[in-house]
């Protein structure tokens, strides 16, 4: 057999690990409100974790979570996308929360990302922890805009098996194949 014939299959399980890297590279860094992001190739979603600086009551949880949901559903009702997995978590530990929205990766877009951001910052204004990097030029954003499209549309098109979790530490972004 020729040598040759295998590459492909190893070109395309890299690009595969690749895309799904690069999306969660790409998703924090251009979003600097995500703490932490993960891909779950098993549910096929993703999860977007944000840092709160105070707790918030069960009240305002639960309100917080129904104008997430009410404002997704409008989203993909115009975008003429379907609505499969959405949920909304809340983890404490001491006096820092962690909010946790899944999606499902074949229905996930970068507008939607934007707006889900916009609802947070509305919402918890000074409590959303950030991470700013302010090295980054306005080309930059654009850029990363671009290459998560990209990747959505990669992951979409082309099932992943690696379980990945991208992190913010130090002012570095780091990515995991779990």
């Amino acid at each position: 057999m020729d040598g040759d014939f295998f590459m492909p299959k190893y070109k395309q399980y890299d690009d595969q690990v690749s895309d799904g890297v690069n999306l969660l590279i790409s998703i924090l860094v251009r979003y600097p409100e995500i703490g932490r992001i993960g891909f779950d190739p098993q549910s096929n979603s993703l999860k977007l974790t944000f840092l709160l600086s105070t707790l918030p009551s069960n009240i305002e949880f639960g309100n917080v979570k129904n104008l997430l949901l009410n404002s997704l559903v409008a989203y993909t009702t115009l975008e003429d996308v379907s609505l499969s997995t959405f949920d909304v978590q809340l983890d404490t530990y001491d006096q820092v929360a962690m909010l946790s929205i899944y999606r499902d990766v074949h229905t996930i877009s970068k507008g939607e990302i934007t707006l889900l951001i916009a609802l947070l910052r509305g919402k918890f204004k000074n409590h959303l922890i950030t991470d700013f990097n302010d090295s980054l030029l306005e080309e930059d954003l654009l850029i990363q805009e671009e290459v998560i499209e990209d990747m959505l549309i990669n992951i979409k098109k082309h099932h992943t098996e690696n379980r990945l979790i991208g992190i913010r530490e130090d002012g570095r972004v780091l990515v995991f194949n779990k």
